[in-house]
């Protein structure tokens, strides 16, 4: 069960702007507002640029947090939970720890920047971790501008011992947001389809995780074949895909007390769910007649709509993040390409053109792009285009990629790729929207058709 987190600000934010950066600033040409619809605030110290290549990280220091009361291994490790969340959005270069001048810092006094501008830190992140006489951890930090000599933000934290990680993940956020002006995305979960056994006789099971792969814990016994998991964006619901008693079938399931209940006795099989953005509907497809039709059920009175009528395979239904248009993909035109109609089914319309199939579409949160698959030539690559179809790009291909799923900043994009060999399978990858910092997932088992939560309550 998540717990919930106490904060407070230890002191308030300097009213200044902050003076670092100088020529690193003007490097990231904020061309945010052409693909973000915004740009970051000028306290922030990382513009965005999604399209002039690979962004120069930010150096900063994150020296281990300072302890009480025997908390040193607690707080080393939540150092590096931290530290990695922050190196791995490829925005910031954590510098070297052997390179400090000072070794030991906490969040109770004033850095001396003289020893953190030698080292060409332009960032600072003091520390102290301790616990209190009931037993809860209390977390502070301070994030600093070295060249200006201020103060950015001052929080502190508690929570229960067990849930150092989640707090490490906030602290993360809470940095990455004041250092880029975006909200950040570290402390979330993604759901996925673990896979184990030979490749003509896979288990399949759903799993969920913390976004960096810690924490697995897996949600059904993989009696039944599992597909295409989602998150509701307003409970601890997903839905998905199952082959239980031989019939494909939408399940709705709870993931923190396992109740699980199949949405509507259809006639045909039914497939490919996703959420609404308010959480009270469920949009999928149904097969009759050799034919998948695109229909939104209610979830409180499960009444269905049906939103498409073609002789063909409308599926991969996802919503604009206002729920007021959906994406999908159909093959009405001769093969797979990418449509939008109104969320009551009205002007449906092409936006794909390009050489190729398209599938699996997933509108960002933020509204601006979708996400979607692409094959062509033999091979598959994960793109973005904007809502009218223009501004299509590749972030990545190869062998096999499918099943884009969006951070919820709609910064990062997750997927997964398929390895072959009769020794191969499926692993999660990640991709920025410039189409820079690829890296893979860890997972202790094969995984795909991941599903990114929404940031944690």
């Amino acid at each position: 069960m998540r717990q919930p987190m106490a904060f407070d600000t230890v002191l308030p934010a300097p009213t200044a702007a902050p003076s670092i950066l100088k020529g690193w600033r003007q490097r990231l040409a904020a061309l945010a507002v052409a693909f973000l619809g915004a740009v970051a605030p000028a306290q922030a110290l990382v513009q965005i640029d999604i399209t002039q290549g690979q962004i120069e990280p930010l150096p900063i220091a994150l020296p281990t947090f300072g302890a009480a009361g025997g908390e040193s291994d607690l707080a080393r490790q939540m150092t590096e939970v931290i530290t990695n969340d922050l190196q791995r959005s490829g925005l910031f270069r954590p510098i070297d720890r052997q390179a400090y001048v000072d070794q030991s810092i906490n969040a109770a006094s004033v850095p001396n920047f003289a020893n953190w501008r030698a080292i060409d830190a332009q960032a600072l992140v003091a520390g102290t971790l301790s616990r209190e006489g009931d037993g809860r951890l209390k977390a502070e930090f301070r994030l600093w501008d070295v060249y200006a000599g201020e103060q950015m933000i001052g929080q502190q934290f508690y929570t229960q011992p067990d849930n150092w990680r989640r707090l490490a993940h906030i602290i993360a956020d809470s940095i990455y947001e004041r250092l880029t002006g975006e909200k950040g995305y570290f402390d979330t979960r993604v759901v996925f389809v673990s896979e184990t056994g030979p490749k003509n006789d896979r288990t399949k099971r759903l799993a969920i995780m913390d976004q960096d792969g810690a924490n697995v814990r897996y949600l059904t016994r993989g009696d039944d074949l599992v597909l295409t998991p989602r998150f509701s964006p307003s409970s601890q619901d997903i839905t998905y895909m199952s082959f239980g008693d031989q019939t494909p079938r939408v399940y709705l399931l709870n993931i923190e007390t396992g109740e699980r209940e199949v949405l509507g006795n259809f006639p045909g099989m039914t497939f490919a769910p996703r959420f609404s953005p308010d959480g009270r509907d469920v949009i999928m497809s149904l097969q009759q007649d050799g034919n998948a039709n695109i229909y939104a059920m209610d979830l409180g009175s499960r009444r269905t709509t049906r939103l498409t009528n073609s002789p063909s395979i409308d599926t991969s239904p996802s919503y604009s993040p206002d729920g007021s248009q959906v994406v999908f993909e159909s093959d009405r035109g001769g093969s797979q390409q990418l449509y939008i109609m109104n969320a009551d089914g009205s002007n449906p319309h092409r936006i794909s053109f390009g050489n190729g199939s398209y599938s699996t579409p997933v509108w960002s949160p933020r509204g601006d792009l979708i996400a979607f698959t692409k094959q062509a030539g033999g091979r598959f690559a994960i793109g973005v285009m904007k809502p009218d179809g223009s501004g299509e790009r590749i972030l990545t291909e190869g062998f096999h990629n499918e099943g884009p799923t969006w951070a919820p900043n709609g910064r990062v994009v997750m997927f997964f790729r398929e390895s072959g060999g009769a020794q191969g399978g499926p692993s999660l990858w990640s991709v920025d929207i410039t189409g820079h910092n690829e890296q893979r997932v860890k997972t202790e088992t094969f995984a795909s058709d991941p599903a990114w939560s929404p940031l944690l309550d």
